[in-house]
């Protein structure tokens, strides 16, 4: 049986994705800081397939011992590790607090590194594995108003091309999902200096939401195909075709021209 470990399990992307490897036949383990969040994904999956595992992702003892007992119940079988814990901030740069910065650069990056390098021996000897990445529209191109958790999904990415590279010859698939604006959890969060939430920003710039249930098949799809990284989303879509074609159009956007 196929086995996979989801941090950020409790909700959102992660419990989604959860959902849609559990009912192809998957053992999955969840994994998040937020104990009830977890108690509520694994109601939703068959319990003789799935484990929880409370922990913090910026503690790398918590990565080693989360690990070790994933792989005692799954016969030592890492098929994938879905990178996927991350928190947002948005708001202007120079009004954001350095604990808010540091916290932010600590989930959504730290954490996710000590998982790839934790993990790497797991991966390494389970044949065909996978790392899959969490990273963001925001990585295609610096997203105004959310300037650190961009900074924090570039590196996402550049880690995930690196890594590409390095485990080819280990047999490790290395692969990012780069999804728009999700309405989870994230996104409730207040701007600083304002009376708005990130979700509020999103509705007045007359972005899309993209459906949970659509990134949970792009995972699927990307942990399954051979594209490095996998946009998701017609904002997504639109940014990295602007990206590519009409960069000065889409720095002027960002500039809200």
């Amino acid at each position: 049986m196929k086995a996979m470990l989801v941090t950020g399990g409790g909700s959102g992307i992660g419990r989604a994705v959860a959902q849609v490897f559990s009912a192809r036949g998957w053992r999955v383990g969840l994994a998040d800081i937020d104990a009830q969040g977890l108690r509520d994904t694994a109601a939703l999956l068959p319990a003789d397939r799935t484990s929880t595992h409370v922990m913090d992702v910026r503690d790398p003892s918590e990565w080693e011992e989360v690990l070790a007992d994933f792989a005692h119940v799954s016969d030592g079988r890492l098929d994938l590790l879905f990178n996927n814990a991350g928190i947002a901030a948005g708001g202007p740069f120079a009004e954001i607090g350095l604990d808010a910065i540091d916290r932010v650069i600590d989930i959504n990056f730290r954490g996710l590194t000590y998982g790839a390098r934790m993990a790497y021996p797991y991966l390494k000897a389970t044949p065909g594995a996978c790392l899959l990445n969490t990273a963001s529209a925001s990585a295609i191109y610096g997203s105004a108003g959310l300037a650190i958790y961009s900074a924090t999904k570039f590196a996402v990415r550049g880690l995930t091309e690196a890594l590409d590279g390095e485990w080819a010859a280990e047999g490790i698939r290395v692969r990012s999902l780069m999804p728009s604006f999700i309405d989870t959890n994230l996104l409730s969060a207040p701007i600083p200096g304002t009376k708005y939430t990130a979700r509020d920003l999103v509705v007045r710039r007359k972005l899309e939401f993209t459906p949970v249930e659509t990134v949970a098949e792009k995972a699927w799809a990307a942990v399954h195909g051979d594209r490095v990284h996998t946009v998701v989303g017609k904002t997504a879509e639109r940014m990295a075709f602007a990206a590519r074609w009409m960069p000065g159009r889409l720095r002027a956007m960002m500039r809200g021209r």
